[in-house]
């Protein structure tokens, strides 16, 4: 009969987690966060860019969009992904301690997806607030009209971008689309930032603060200047969703989800609203006043039923 309490091979185990946890982290968790950031962005942005310029020369609007496609996807699987996965076996030893991946119930994907039906409109209509306001000061304000003509440049650049890798003429072409903009991005991006860098500033920070932080490097990191603060409020319920779900599945859902909901409404009427920024009809601001004030209190809602559903279970 097998001798449970004696096992030799269970004895090793506890010797080796004991060395593991006298020896990890090799580095703070907040320079291990840091190192995530600078070194995801280096590698996607300019080493990512750099090989997309050598490969495809400077003429991108000429270059096979499938191909573009594909390069986007590598890009994020070699300089997003694969540093998060390595950098948390590097630095602290077990991956599965820092990026979980532990499979919710159908509630649990249920009550956030109805959070990120609420939260996309309601970050919408915050944008046209936002725009409105910014043209108006920049009408009188010689300032904000110079650095909104920054803004302008770099954020028709984000669009033009974005507008090439969203066109399709087929279903191969739109299935190619989805994966591009919707399936490797969640995947790869939730794993970098929700895993490893909110994680690693989680274990010196407030769960809040290491969520917020997080956030907003996600915002800077996609280059859009109109859409910074809607990015890092999208962040942040990834976040709070990582910390109490304590699983990436249920952000990468999200992420797949609201990045799905601009990929289809392109492909429907054929302009990404969740991409433009101009504000078209200035008579729209009391109605998207109104419509973001009761989705706000909507999503308050959607929020105090999940804390209250993960009370319940945990207390149980």
């Amino acid at each position: 009969m097998p001798d449970f309490e004696n096992n030799p091979h269970q004895d090793d185990r506890e010797d080796r987690l004991k060395k593991a946890r006298e020896t990890y982290p090799l580095l703070s968790p907040i320079a291990a966060a840091f190192l995530g950031l600078i070194g995801g962005f280096f590698l996607y942005q300019f080493v990512g860019g750099t090989l997309t310029l050598v490969i495809f020369g400077f003429d991108l609007e000429n270059a096979p969009l499938d191909s573009l496609r594909l390069m986007t996807m590598g890009g994020q699987i070699l300089f997003i992904l694969l540093p998060a996965l390595l950098f948390a076996r590097w630095i602290y030893g077990d991956v599965s301690d820092i990026i979980s991946v532990k499979v919710p119930n159908w509630m649990e994907i249920l009550l956030f997806s109805v959070g990120i039906v609420v939260l996309t409109p309601m970050l919408q209509s915050y944008l046209y607030i936002q725009n409105f306001f910014i043209e108006k000061l920049a009408a009188h304000v010689g300032f904000v009209n110079s650095v909104k003509g920054l803004f302008d440049s770099l954020n028709d650049m984000v669009e033009k971008t974005y507008g090439n890798l969203l066109a399709a003429k087929n279903i191969p072409e739109m299935i190619l689309v989805v994966f591009t903009i919707a399936v490797i991005p969640a995947l790869c991006e939730e794993v970098m930032f929700r895993g490893y860098i909110q994680k690693s500033f989680g274990f010196k920070l407030k769960p809040f603060w290491a969520a917020l932080i997080t956030a907003v490097f996600f915002g800077l990191y996609h280059f859009n200047p109109y859409g910074l603060l809607p990015l890092t409020a999208l962040g942040l319920y990834f976040g709070f969703a990582a910390y109490v779900s304590e699983s990436l599945v249920i952000p990468i859902v999200l992420h797949f989800l609201n990045n799905f909901a601009a990929v289809l409404l392109y492909f429907i009427i054929g302009n990404d609203d969740l991409i433009k920024s101009d504000v078209m009809d200035t008579r729209g601001l009391q109605s998207n006043i109104f419509l973001f004030l009761m989705l706000a209190i909507l999503f308050t809602i959607v929020i105090f039923t999940i804390k209250k559903y993960y009370s319940k279970i945990r207390n149980a």
